[in-house]
């Protein structure tokens, strides 16, 4: 029996993914899965880079503008949802195209996740005081020894995404990475690995350059409408995050757009060693051949 294709299309931030989504779901006349877990957003627009309406409107996209900021959400939740996405894909159309740049969420569809511990309050407590003492540094200090692989791809300074991998790590005993690493036997499809590889100088260029744009399309007044928000994880978001700062008069404007800059630069930079992880993939370069991508989906 032929078996159904899943086609991720990964690597970092403005390199070239969801036109290259676009073009692949046009050719094998399917549906657009995203696995990013910002632009699953319905507040935040500017800041993540979604595709554009006319995108949205001509091809079918799931899982962006999916939820509000103020639900409660995480990659178990994803992962249920997304397979149930898939099936029904899978009854109309023999392909289907999983994008973004949230390396978690990929992985959980891509391989599947094992339930995750319930963690015990007194390990709750420990971390909490250990973040009131200590600060992030020793957090960070902490799962680079239980969880390095996880550690050189997490943003150090996302309380909420830390915290719970050090919980997982303590709660088990094992790396937080490992939850998504079943390595089972797949009967619903079989993924194909397509991997942006764009230069790296010309990378940052784009990336300085669509900070710009965002600039001129508005998001500080999108930023000033959350600013009220700001505590939600959701909004722990490059981007975002530099603007609530400017807010408080904790830097000049100048220093926000470069730390903007800077810290997209960073992302991207931890996308690419989460993506070395797929040693099977095909690295699809700026001046790439359709018709090699499409043969490496049909082998």
């Amino acid at each position: 029996m032929k078996k159904n294709k899943l086609v991720y299309i990964g690597g970092p931030t403005c390199s070239g993914k969801t036109s290259l989504s676009i073009v692949l779901a046009n050719t094998l006349h399917t549906e657009i899965i995203s696995c990013d877990s910002r632009q699953i957003y319905k507040e935040i627009s500017i800041g993540t880079a979604k595709p554009c309406q006319n995108d949205l409107k001509n091809n079918k996209h799931h899982f962006i503008n999916h939820i509000s900021i103020h639900d409660n959400y995480n990659v178990g939740i994803y992962y249920e949802q997304s397979i149930k996405t898939l099936e029904s894909i899978f009854k109309t159309s023999e392909t289907a195209i999983l994008v973004g740049g949230s390396g978690l969420y990929a992985d959980s569809v891509i391989n599947g996740i094992d339930n995750f511990p319930k963690i015990k309050n007194s390990v709750k407590q420990k971390i909490n005081l250990l973040l009131k003492k200590e600060g992030m540094k020793k957090l960070n200090s902490m799962l680079k020894k239980y969880d390095p692989e996880y550690y050189s791809v997490v943003d150090k300074n996302n309380t909420r995404r830390v915290v719970r991998a050090l919980e997982v790590c303590l709660s088990t005993g094992k790396p937080f990475v490992s939850f998504f690493k079943k390595d089972r036997k797949n009967n619903l499809f079989e993924s194909k690995i397509l991997l942006m590889n764009p230069d790296r100088k010309e990378l940052y260029k784009k990336i300085n350059s669509r900070v710009d744009k965002m600039i001129s399309l508005g998001l500080e007044k999108e930023a000033k409408k959350l600013f009220k928000y700001k505590n939600l994880n959701s909004l722990q978001t490059v981007g975002y995050k530099e603007f609530f700062n400017y807010f408080e008069g904790k830097c000049n404007y100048k220093n926000t757009i470069d730390e903007i800059k800077k810290n997209t630069r960073r992302y991207a930079k931890r996308q690419i060693t989460w993506n070395k992880k797929y040693k099977e993939a095909f690295l699809v370069n700026e001046n790439y051949k359709l018709n090699e991508i499409l043969n490496f989906i049909c082998q």
